[in-house]
């Protein structure tokens, strides 16, 4: 259950994360308010995953490293933004930087 959760706190960072870049520095209203209320749950989703039990050195490292990596490539194939072979590179290090944190709390 704490990692369905916790995929909704990511979802739900990710959308709001989008809709910070689509706001316009705020300007416009209807993606500002659904920056606000995308935070909002994404951040009682976390707080209820940590509830549930979850160690929070491996749910904020699940929820920050899918978070960034799912914002550049929506970047990168919705919105226009470039992306180079280093920053494929890091993506991949921090997938690779969450699974070892996951197996590594498993032992």
């Amino acid at each position: 259950m704490a990692y369905l959760v916790l995929a909704v706190a990511i979802l739900s960072e990710v959308f709001a994360t989008v809709s910070l870049k689509l706001s316009e520095g705020f300007s416009k209203p209807v993606p500002s308010i659904l920056v606000v209320v995308g935070y909002v749950i994404a951040f009682s989703a976390l707080a209820s995953v940590l509830k549930l039990g979850l160690p929070v050195g491996v749910a904020y490292a699940i929820w920050a490293g899918a978070g960034v990596a799912l914002v550049a490539i929506i970047g990168a194939v919705f919105l226009g933004e470039s992306i180079t072979a280093v920053q494929i590179g890091g993506i991949a290090l921090i997938i690779g930087g969450v699974v070892a944190l996951e197996l590594g709390g498993a032992h």
